[in-house]
């Protein structure tokens, strides 16, 4: 596998293009480039170049991106998970609760899956723990102390 450390391309550096170093050896990687761009503003740029905005204060802001992303990586299984399912729309509302003191770390998430169509709850409920146990890279990325809590609910197609 390969490390890939970054710097600032010297032909480059008003831009903010990145290279990239290999070094053999280390497991899977990934590269991402975070600069402030004044004020409480911050620009996150991933390797190919994809930009997200953020501000610390007015959002979104680096814990929000946080909560979002453990949403975005569970609702990808719950949809790969249902493929052969009939639906046609899939969400995930969150609310979470952070430490008192800093470091302001999620404490717990509880996550309300909703679906629209013709689908098993029990089969959606199956397929939410599965992508907490094991598949979601974010969830599994908290601290072990951060409880996450789900619930399902299943919308007719013909409402």
């Amino acid at each position: 596998m390969v490390l890939v450390t970054s710097q600032l391309d010297p032909l480059h550096q008003q831009s903010g293009q990145r290279w990239f170093h290999l070094i053999e050896g280390v497991g899977a990687s990934m590269q991402g480039t975070v600069e402030w761009t004044g004020g409480k503003n911050m620009v996150g740029i991933n390797s190919n170049g994809q930009r997200i905005e953020m501000n610390w204060e007015e959002g979104p802001s680096p814990m929000q991106l946080a909560l979002q992303m453990v949403g975005a990586c569970s609702i990808v299984d719950v949809v790969v998970g249902l493929k052969e399912r009939e639906f046609s729309k899939a969400w995930v509302d969150m609310d979470s609760t952070r430490n008192d003191e800093s470091p302001r770390y999620f404490t717990s998430i509880h996550m309300v899956y909703h679906v629209v169509g013709d689908v098993p709850k029990k089969l959606v409920e199956r397929v939410v723990h599965k992508s907490h146990e094991k598949y979601c890279s974010v969830s599994n990325s908290l601290r072990d102390d951060c409880k996450i809590t789900f619930e399902v609910i299943i919308h007719s197609s013909r409402e």
